[in-house]
């Protein structure tokens, strides 16, 4: 890292996701939390919404201790928020704050942000209020904070970092009325770009010839494209998480980057020697005694377990290629051992099958499989899920002379499902093959996550993680480099099926010495994506900000 580079001496940083486990960005800041921590001891705070109230939340630990004469200062002020730790790993302090009291004051909070910075709310819905009032409240903490801690006869070096559009409003507040603290605006993935990949165009070949402001319309996403573009244009450094959603961002927001923040990996609670083969051996395990209730099998040790994971986004997330992949599977001559596929995506879930429950439960061997032998949990939308319905079209029946079973796990990995009773983590060390055929993924967590596991996978190059393999490698990434990388195209969907299709099948030939040096390589692959590695760009953004805040400060 350059010695040149200019370090804040504070950093506060918001999000929608901090203390609060919705998604993708919770990773990314909690993991980053304890290289922060580490570095600056307490010199960063983090700003979430406070949903829990009165209530206790598994994610923050109150302490009316810390910064106790602020908390006086700030209820005085009207401000009502919470102060603690995120628990997590640094345990960094973190600051709840209740946005409801704004919702009344909305109108003239729009107002404001029209007349600043022509941001159109007139066409909000849905989320939009909702993230706006937060990120203004996040923005007037920020402010209290700063006049609490520095007074006038100080210059210290400040850092305001906003995650996401959900945080713009507040981003331009700072610029606006704390001119002497510098802006970070991430956006992990447009709204507009999110959009057209969700409503089935191609976003790809015609990214040069969107228009995002005219788009907007079409999709009806005019408030939070709009909110999410002055932010980028008005913030002292504008980033993004790879280098596939920086070309997104100056095609459709019309603002490059600044730099790019690829998404690192704090790998402390991944086991270690021992500890790693007990888990892994447990994990199998399950998934292969409650893959044997459904089914009414005997399936082995040797059965290849396969899986692919993340948010429910059936075409961004590739979800649906997977299933095309395994069923173009059950007929490949080339495979060598029996498959078993999860699919581990929360659903509409309903409950947790009784049925399965009571074999689980029972000593008893089945060999009849239960009745809709693809599916662990039921779901409110039996007749209308994608994943269902797609298996039904393709006639995938989990059969008993079938060599690859399909099971969709429809439900959030927290240790207390009901049926697998893993977390996730704990769950993913079992696998032999990860697969995430992405179509839209800015990062991608969960190949990352998985290599990080010792476990291979498979990823295309329209996620940033994919772009990113390819580019340590030096080629596009091969099965036996740890991460398969396949070419992904607006178009070619079958051609990335087959991909998969072949790679599973080229995995299972594999000897066991070959298996062993392909998992050393993707447990090499993680090590250079950790935090410490990654760590450099955020100096780079937080030197940007800075330098610009002082020369706004000279004039």
């Amino acid at each position: 890292m350059l010695k040149s580079y200019l370090k804040p001496d504070f950093i506060f940083e918001s999000s929608w996701e901090v203390c609060n486990k919705v998604g993708g960005i919770y990773t990314v800041l909690s993991s980053r939390a304890k290289t922060l921590q580490d570095e600056m001891k307490d010199h960063i705070i983090f700003i979430g919404p406070d949903f829990w109230k009165e209530k206790e939340s598994p994610y923050f630990k109150e302490d009316k201790t810390l910064l106790a004469a602020w908390q006086w200062e700030a209820k005085e002020q009207g401000l009502k928020v919470r102060v603690g730790r995120w628990t997590v790993p640094g345990e960094p302090i973190a600051v709840l704050v209740d946005f409801q009291p704004y919702f009344e004051q909305k109108n003239d909070i729009y107002c404001w942000l029209w007349e600043n910075y022509g941001v159109d709310s007139l066409h909000a819905y849905g989320d939009y209020d909702e993230a706006s009032m937060f990120s203004y409240a996040a923005a007037l903490v920020v402010e209290s904070l700063y006049q609490y801690m520095f007074d006038g006869s100080q210059s210290p070096k400040v850092i305001y970092h906003a995650n996401e559009w959900m945080c713009g409003l507040g981003a331009l507040y700072i610029n606006n009325k704390v001119p002497q603290i510098g802006t970070v605006f991430t956006t992990h993935a447009t709204s507009i770009g999110r959009s057209i990949a969700g409503n089935q165009k191609p976003l790809y070949d015609y990214l040069f010839a969107y228009n995002g402001d005219q788009m907007a319309g079409e999709l009806n996403m005019q408030s939070k494209h709009s909110i999410e573009k002055q932010t980028a244009m008005h913030v002292d450094c504008f980033t993004t998480v790879s280098d596939i959603t920086a070309n997104e961002c100056k095609e459709l927001l019309d603002k490059p980057v600044d730099v790019v923040l690829p998404n690192g990996f704090d790998n402390s609670f991944v086991p270690k020697g021992a500890a790693f083969s007990r888990k892994r051996k447990a994990a199998r395990r399950r998934l292969l005694e409650v893959a044997n209730a459904l089914l009414g099998e005997q399936l082995d040790d040797d059965t290849l377990i396969v899986s692919t994971s993340g948010r429910y986004e059936f075409r961004n997330k590739g979800i649906d290629v997977f299933v095309e992949a395994m069923n173009r599977l059950l007929r490949d001559r080339d495979l060598k051992k029996k498959v078993v596929a999860f699919i581990e995506v929360p659903g509409w879930v309903g409950e947790p099958r009784q049925d399965l429950q009571e074999r689980l439960n029972g000593s008893d061997t089945y060999t009849t499989p239960l009745e809709v032998p693809m599916i662990t949990h039921w779901l409110h939308n039996m007749s209308h899920d994608n994943v269902l319905s797609m298996m039904k079209y393709y006639d995938m029946h989990n059969r008993k002379e079938e060599n690859v079973k399909v099971i969709f796990l429809p439900c959030y990995l927290d240790g207390q499902d009901g049926i697998v009773n893993m977390t996730y983590y704990d769950v993913v060390l079992g696998n032999d093959l990860c697969v995430y055929p992405s179509y839209y993924e800015p990062w991608g967590y969960t190949p990352l996550e998985a290599v990080a596991f010792k476990v291979p996978c498979i990823t295309t190059d329209l996620a940033g993680f994919g772009l990113w393999a390819n580019k340590e490698f030096g080629h596009y990434g091969e099965l036996e480099d740890g991460v398969k990388v396949i070419h992904r195209t607006d178009y070619n969907y079958s051609e990335v099926a087959d991909a998969i299709k072949d790679t599973v099948a080229a995995f299972s030939a594999m000897t066991p010495k070959e298996v062993e040096a392909c998992r050393k390589k993707a447990d090499a692959l993680s090590k250079k994506a950790l935090w410490s590695e990654f760590i450099e760009y955020y100096h780079k953004a937080y030197d940007i900000a800075l330098r610009k805040a002082e020369e706004r400060n000279k004039k």
